[in-house]
């Protein structure tokens, strides 16, 4: 008999539309996740429901009406279109996609594959570099699904793929677009997480031990800031980017304890060091999203601009390009 196979792909999420109550209920479950805000329940409410959400989803909501499309969310609009395209190079797999927080959710498209009895289903959070909060959160909620299941076939979950050579192919076609040549500076630009997330990977050391800036090895392969330096090399390498023609860094910063440089603060300082014209492209992102679109493509450019610097150049993101389907093929190994 023929092994029948499902495929889940995973991304962050998105309010249902850029309303308060949307991006109030979207920003609430999100910040409620103890992988995201780790601290005891209670005060992670009082927190999140009571002084957060209630202030950020009028701000939040006025930068979604800015990237919003007709179509929806871009990150719904692109992940859909990814979802059907690889569908397409693999027909003998049922593909659904999800998002982790909001619609469609992880549990209604999880309960629609096994309705399927399908033999095997692969979990494919679309996070190229592990991080407890994204990747370790998708793996509770699908743990939680398949717990309420009277029968679950088997499962293939993969957890990164920051290294694996057809993502650094899909990010190589995306950068050929672009003469890197003719920018002063390449900015790799990647989403922060509190230092605490990376240290706690580490049984007897810390992030700061185990040289993540220049190489991979078994104590750090898991660790989030030394494989988004890692996928950084392996993409400036497919240029022959010297070290000192490209930088590495970390936005959506929210105090000064989160993984640095950040992006905003090595922005500043580029002019006054003669980079003025820059290219910058954020690889933790797989699809375009409200950090790609607005904060650096709107925000991040204006705080260059205004600090003397004269371009910048945000490369889209993988989206639903034809290599990037390619590459989930060859990632899930079917």
């Amino acid at each position: 008999m023929k092994t029948r196979k499902g495929l889940l792909l995973i991304n962050l999420g998105t309010p249902d539309d850029p309303g308060y109550l949307s991006v109030f209920k979207y920003l609430r479950q999100f910040l409620m996740d103890p992988k995201v805000i780790t601290v005891p329940y209670i005060l992670r409410f009082i927190l999140v429901s009571l002084i957060i959400v209630p202030f950020r989803a009028f701000s939040s909501g006025k930068i979604y009406k800015k990237i919003w499309t007709e179509n929806g969310s871009p990150l719904i609009v692109n992940t859909s279109a990814l979802a059907d395209k690889v569908s397409k190079k693999v027909p003998h797999i049922e593909v659904e996609f999800a998002m982790r927080y909001q619609s469609p959710s992880i549990e209604e498209k999880l309960k629609k594959l096994i309705s399927q009895n399908l033999d095997e289903i692969i979990i494919l959070p679309l996070f190229p570099q592990y991080s407890t909060a994204t990747t370790g959160s998708v793996f509770d909620e699908i743990s939680r699904v398949l717990k309420k299941q009277s029968v679950t076939p088997s499962i293939k979950f993969i957890n990164q793929f920051y290294e694996q050579e057809s993502f650094i192919d899909s990010w190589e076609e995306r950068l050929k677009s672009f003469d890197v040549d003719n920018y002063d500076h390449i900015l790799f630009s990647y989403h922060g997480l509190p230092t605490k997330a990376v240290d706690d990977i580490y049984d007897d050391s810390l992030c700061v031990d185990n040289n993540c800036e220049n190489k991979i090895t078994d104590e750090n392969k898991f660790c989030y800031k030394a494989t988004c330096y890692e996928t950084t090399r392996l993409i400036a390498g497919r240029f022959n980017l010297s070290s000192d023609k490209y930088t590495v860094s970390f936005q959506s910063r929210l105090t000064k304890n989160w993984i640095e440089p950040f992006t905003d603060e090595v922005l500043e300082d580029f002019p006054s060091k003669g980079i003025e014209n820059i290219l910058v492209l954020s690889p933790a992102f797989t699809a375009d999203n409200l950090e790609t679109l607005y904060e650096i493509d709107d925000e991040y450019k204006e705080l260059f601009l205004e600090n003397g610097g004269k371009s910048l150049t945000m490369v889209p993101s993988l989206n639903d390009s034809s290599k990037w389907a390619d590459s989930i093929v060859k990632i899930i190994d079917v």
